[in-house]
Parts: structure tokens; sequence; C-alpha cells
């Protein structure tokens, strides 16, 4: 192993000792040893298949065949999961394949943040993370299932899934992804119309073709956002099949894999021969490889809270200092959008995953030693699936990559770190993405501007305000205060006063998107404004100094003037009320730091 590796797993493991030995415990009391139902009484039984066909019907009343529960993010609005509408039925087939039952325990809600983007309901993304999670539990919480299949793919819905299955980690479950959409106009060209529009030279009608172009049919966004360093990761952390995260929705290779996928999970049951609950293959190594190689692929900073906080609910402690260490060591070796040109089809077709762990597991930057949905062993990852005569099979994947300008490997990477940097300073804490960042924009010395909503940038933007070098500062956007929303609106202004010749900076409480880019952004800041961050005292015109190389977040104004002011007061009504934000208070104030995962799970801690 790497030494950095292995030394940041030895302090995690040593970290979660008492914790994961906790979490570990509750999973050997859970397990049943027998199908979970026959602990059901007759009248919980019969409520149970009471809708079943009479061949399920029968199976279950027998108590000898296994009950698979398939959690569900379906729904049409959301592109990456209106694929999933016949997914029930194609899974239940395949379950009944192998012997056994499968129903759908539940649906979780699937909120888009490229529709939310700048509107108040962004305001709910961050939070319906927790909702998917307790949605997962309820689902799951009939003692009917001895395994599951969850089926989700973007940016909150994902991380939701993973955290409600660890509270069930004594059941085997597998992801079931639905892969990316086809490739629409190149990603260079969707950025360059939004800067125009951005500047007013083009239209709204230019804009909307262009983005349609861009989201133009079923599946994920092509774009290297959140959505795809979600399957990325659970790929790599072996909680999906090997190289079945960027087959395209229409693909026939998709059904067979889906399929694969119900089998597989009926094998890993207690009542089969390679019983593999969730919460065992999801350990300290496991998120470890997972982190290396977000990191390894310029991924998104999202999952610097969301790794976090599936993490700590499964008794394994994690912080940014895990992250930035292994920042430092693991090389850049992939471009896609928005760290390149590319799009994630062009990643899959130049090796993709299968290339990818290659190179990580023959460098030892990711364990191999870790139990998968596959079996035990990583390298069975570095094969990627065909189908040969119509049927699914695992060949060698390509040792050597077939577009060096999309994916390399460790031996000639694209830069030696993985672009990722903890930065620290009298403001706090926060993250820094600069893998697409250029060398000469990594350094930033300017005067703040100082705003409490993204909104009010786009009117100093058009008076000209802002041109000019710049950190712009947007404070009142953390987790306690307004959900935390994604500031991805900010990108084509910031992105166009860059182009200009201007250093400009971003530095906030709330969040970029899995799409930060070119322009240098100090985000999660962390403490937040509500929580009595330096933030809340900043004014315009004061000196910040942000610093990507060396990871330093500086306000630059003596101590006694700072502690002449007060703190400015957060907004709050605003995001309080309409488009359903008044139902979640309770969620809202009890979310923790980011560095912490933004989790309102704290309860677990308590157990763990």
């Amino acid at each position: 192993m790497h030494p950095v590796v292995k030394s940041v797993t030895d302090r995690i493991i040593e970290r979660s000792k008492e914790s994961r030995s906790a979490y570990l415990a509750a999973l050997q009391e859970a397990r049943s040893g027998k199908v979970h139902r026959s602990a059901l009484s007759c009248g919980n039984l019969a409520h149970g298949f009471a809708a079943c066909g009479a061949e399920d019907k029968q199976s279950l009343r027998q108590l000898t065949k296994v009950n698979i529960g398939i959690v569900t993010a379906f729904n049409d609005m959301l592109s990456a999961h209106q694929p999933y509408e016949h997914y029930p039925e194609l899974l239940k087939a395949a379950c009944n394949e192998v012997g056994s039952v499968a129903q759908v325990a539940g649906g979780v809600p699937a909120m888009c943040d490229g529709v939310t983007q700048g509107q108040p309901g962004m305001e709910l993304s961050l939070l319906s993370r927790e909702v998917i999670a307790m949605a997962t539990a309820v689902g799951l919480s009939h003692n009917m299932f001895d395994g599951a299949l969850l089926l989700g793919v973007c940016d909150k819905i994902v991380p939701g899934l993973l955290i409600g299955a660890m509270s069930f980690g004594h059941l085997p479950m597998l992801f079931v992804p639905a892969g990316p959409m086809r490739s629409g106009i190149p990603n260079k060209e969707k950025a360059r119309v939004r800067q125009k529009f951005a500047e007013g030279k083009v239209d709204r009608e230019a804009l909307l073709e262009a983005e349609a172009s861009s989201y133009h049919s079923a599946g994920t966004c092509t774009f290297y956002g959140t959505a795809n360093s979600n399957q990325l990761v659970l790929e790599v952390m072996g909680l999906q099949l090997p190289g079945s995260s960027f087959v395209n929705p229409d693909d026939p290779l998709r059904t067979e894999l889906s399929k694969m996928a119900a089998k597989q999970v009926c094998r890993l049951t207690e009542n089969g021969l390679q019983y593999s609950p969730i919460g065992e293959i999801v350990n300290e190594k496991s998120v470890v490889n997972g982190i290396v190689a977000l990191l390894a692929t310029g991924g998104s900073t999202n999952l610097t809270m969301h790794i976090v906080a599936a993490a700590r609910a499964a008794g394994i402690i994690i912080n940014w200092d895990d992250f930035s260490e292994l920042s430092d060591a693991v090389p850049l070796l992939a471009r896609v959008y928005p760290n390149g040109h590319a799009d994630i089809n062009h990643f899959h077709a130049a090796g993709g995953m299968a290339f990818l762990m290659k190179e990580l597991l023959d460098a030892g930057l990711i364990h191999e030693d870790v139990n998968t949905v596959a079996g035990y062993g990583l390298r069975r990852y570095t094969q990627e699936p065909r189908l040969i005569d119509g049927q699914l099979t695992w060949v060698d994947g390509p040792v050597t990559s077939l577009d060096q300008e999309v994916l390399r490997g460790v031996a000639e990477p694209f830069q030696s770190n993985g672009g990722l940097k903890l930065m620290k300073g009298n403001l706090g804490r926060a993250v820094i993405k600069v893998s697409a960042v250029q060398e000469q924009h990594r350094i930033v010395e300017a005067p703040a501007v100082v705003i409490d909503d993204q909104n009010k940038l786009d009117a100093l933007f058009k008076a000209g305000e802002l041109d000019r070098d710049c950190v712009v500062v947007v404070k009142g956007q953390g987790p306690k205060a307004n959900g935390m929303p994604e500031l991805h609106k900010l990108t084509p202004i910031l992105g166009t006063l860059q182009d200009r010749g201007f250093k400009v900076a971003l530095m906030t409480d709330g969040r970029m998107s899995g799409a930060s880019g070119k322009v240098p952004a100090a985000i999660h800041l962390t403490p937040e404004a509500l929580d009595g961050g330096l933030i809340a005292k900043v004014q315009d015109g004061d000196l910040i100094r942000i610093n990507a190389i060396t990871g330093e977040l500086s306000l630059l104004v003596s101590a006694p003037e700072l502690e002449s002011r007060t703190a400015a007061p957060v907004e709050l009504r605003k995001s309080r009320y309409g488009m359903g934000r008044e139902l979640f208070g309770a969620l809202r104030q009890n979310l923790s730091s980011p560095e912490t995962g933004a989790r309102c799970t704290e309860a677990i801690d308590e157990l763990y």
C-alpha cells in the first residue's frame, strides 16, 4: 500500500474503534439465521403478502425462500431516474428465476438539483437526503426482507439510500444504477452559451436551446457532477456490480446487469452461501477506497459531506484532514467536465472504471483486500461487462487508456495530486476543488464583495460593479441557516469576470455544485455565519486571501477591528417559508457542520 493511504486508513480505524465495534455488534444482534419474516405473527405476515400473486404468496407462506425489498427513487421528471419505471417488474422476475421473491418495499423522494438551481426549492435539497434515509428505513422496517435492491443515482438520493441502508446493515444490498444519457452538445459549448447569456450577448431562447441539447433524454446528466461521482464511488466501494456504473439506459447490457444484480443479492443473503451484509462491506478500507477514487477523478465536492455522513452511519469517523492528506498523495487521472471537455461517456469509452481500478490497485492507492457484492477482493473490478452471444460475462479491461486526453495511468497523470484542498485560517475551515482551476488562478488576494443571497450578484454584475479583482462572499448559506443550497447561479458570472482578466474567487458557508469549475471557490466554510462564524463579520472591501496551494484562508483585518465589530444578522424568514420549507424546520435546526456530514442523525452517535 501507498504509505499515505495506509497511514490515513490506520488513523481512521483507530479513531473509529469504539463506534465501529458498537455498530458491528448491533449488526450481529440483528441477524436472524433464517428468513426474517419468520419472526412475524400470522396476521403480520398475511398483511405482508396479501397483494402478491399466488406463486409468490405460496413462497412467502412457506418461510423457505428469501424475499428481497426494492427501494426505488423513480419519478419521471428526473431524467436519471425515469428509466427505473419498469425496473421492479424486471427485478422481481430475475429474483423468481433463482427461487426467490421480491417486493417493492417503498419509494423515496428524488429531487433534481438541476431543476431547483437558484430556486427556493434548492433549500430543500440537502435536507432531502435525511428524508430519503428515513424513508428507506420506513420501507425496510416491516421485517419482511432478507436483502434489498436500492434504485437511485442522483445527488442526495444515493447518499440518503446509503445512510438508510446502514441502519439495516445486517442485510445484503446492491445498488442498481440506470446509466447516463448519451452525449449531447459538447460541455464546452454549453458553458460558452451560459457565459454569453450572463453577459447579455445571447437571449433566453438560445440558452434554452443549448441546455435542451445538453440535457436531452432519459439518463444521468453526462458531466462529472455529484450524480456520476456517486456512481463511481459506489462501484469502487464494491456496492455495485463491476463496470455497471456508466452503461447507457437503452443498452441491452444495462438490462442484463440489472437482472444480474437481482440474482446476486439473493445469493448474498443469510440463506445463501455468500452472506455479505452491506454493513460489513462498508468498512474503513472501502470508505478510503471511495475517497481515493473520488480524488483521482476530480469528483464532486458534495461528497466531502456525503461520504462523511454515510461512513458515520456505519460507525466510521472521517474528516476533511483525511480527504486533504489523501488528495496530496493521489494523482489526478481523469479529465471530465468541469475538469475537462469530455463527458462521462467519453470516460467510459476511454477505459472507464476497469482501467481506473487497475491503475489504482497496481499503485497501491486503494485496498484490494475488501469484500464486495461481487465477492472478496477488489481485483474483480478491473474487469468490464460484455454481452457475448446474448450472455452476460466479464472480460479483462484495457491495460492502457484509449484516450489520453480523458483518462491516464498513474505513471503520467494530469497532475500529481487530486486537487482537493483543506483550507484553514482565521475564517475557519473550508474545502476547495482546484482540479479545474488553472495554476495562475489558485492564489487570490482581493477585496470582499459581501452578499447574503446569490441572486444579488447579478445586479452588481450588470451595473459593472464587479469589473475588478474581488472575492465574492456569500454568507448565511450554511446548513442551519437555509439548508445549504448550491450556489450554481454564481458560476457564469464569476467565470466571465475571470475571462476578463480579473482575479476573482468565491468564499461561502454554502455549497457550489458537483460542477464546481474554473473559479477558485472556498466552500462549506465552517463554522457557518449562523453558528458564530467569522464570515458573519466580513464587510465590503475587507481583504481576503485564498491560497489554494498552501491551504490558507484568511481575513486580513486586525484582531482589534474584528473584536469591535458586531456580526451581521442572518436573514432567515425568507428561506423558512414557502415551497414547503416551513415543514423542515426541525431537520434544519439540527443539521451538524459540513465537516461532520451536515447530518441531523445525532442519535446515531449516542448508539455507536
